[in-house]
């Protein structure tokens, strides 16, 4: 009797305690209420169904979480005011701190930012895979809140089948960041960002997607908006490979 009680009570507290933590959460959110979403669906990606639903979820401004080549993303619609603005708030991130954008093939990349400059032969030994390529926007990307007072994007195609085929479902530009709070390390396992579940419209769950720390580094960021420049951003994971590639073609690093 005692026991089955002392359980109860255990039980109580934790729901209490999570209902607590999730209020405060709330509260944290830069001045955007973000309602925690009761039972946050956790959705293998290999799932038959997980790749549309992911796109409906986008579609109707929701922000999910899903896996990358790298480390756990947390994505949105980057054309949509809103949930820019959600991403924003659940990541904890200041507004002047860029996010990039996640596209399927060569052709979106040019479509919504200004790479004609690149020939597809450097593209391709870069893309996909963990890079984020930085030019100019292109008109097609109009959000105000996408970067607010930045004229550049930085562009990834992820060499991972999954955020391919829900960007090619969705077919605008997703909004990308790493699935994490601001200033905390990237994840590798959807239990790593459980304290975010809440705030997400559904977490597409892609397994272990590396055991190296190193992988936590997430893509290289690399600046190649201008003809003939390149400029790191962030070394990240393949800083090497593609320093190599980009001086191939004939880019100087400028500082």
């Amino acid at each position: 009797m005692h026991l089955a009680r002392n359980l109860s009570s255990v039980k109580s507290f934790v729901r209490l305690s999570s209902k607590i933590a999730i209020e405060e959460m709330s509260r944290e959110m830069n001045g955007f209420v973000v309602a925690p979403v009761a039972g946050t669906a956790i959705i293998k990606s290999s799932d038959n169904k997980a790749i549309r639903q992911a796109a409906n979820l986008l579609e109707s401004g929701k922000v999910i979480a899903l896996p990358t080549d790298t480390v756990y993303g947390l994505a949105c619609s980057a054309n949509d005011p809103k949930a820019i603005q959600r991403l924003y708030a659940i990541k904890g991130r200041e507004e002047r701190k860029p996010v990039a954008i996640c596209v399927a093939e060569f052709d979106d990349l040019r479509h919504w930012g200004q790479a004609d400059h690149l020939p597809n032969e450097l593209l391709e030994q870069l893309l996909p895979g963990p890079v984020t390529i930085v030019v100019q926007k292109s008109v097609h990307l109009d959000n105000p809140f996408l970067n607010p007072g930045v004229e550049k994007i930085g562009i990834r195609i992820p060499d991972f089948d999954f955020i391919r085929d829900v960007s090619r479902a969705f077919r605008y530009p997703v909004a990308l960041t790493s699935a994490n709070r601001s200033s905390e390390q990237s994840t590798l396992n959807v239990r790593e960002f459980e304290k975010l579940w809440p705030m997400l419209g559904a977490v597409f769950d892609g397994g272990q997607l590396g055991l190296r720390e190193e992988q936590r580094a997430a893509s290289t960021v690399i600046d190649l908006s201008q003809v003939g420049q390149y400029k790191v951003i962030r070394e990240g994971v393949a800083v090497e490979h593609t320093v190599r590639v980009v001086e191939q073609f004939g880019f100087k690093s400028v500082v």
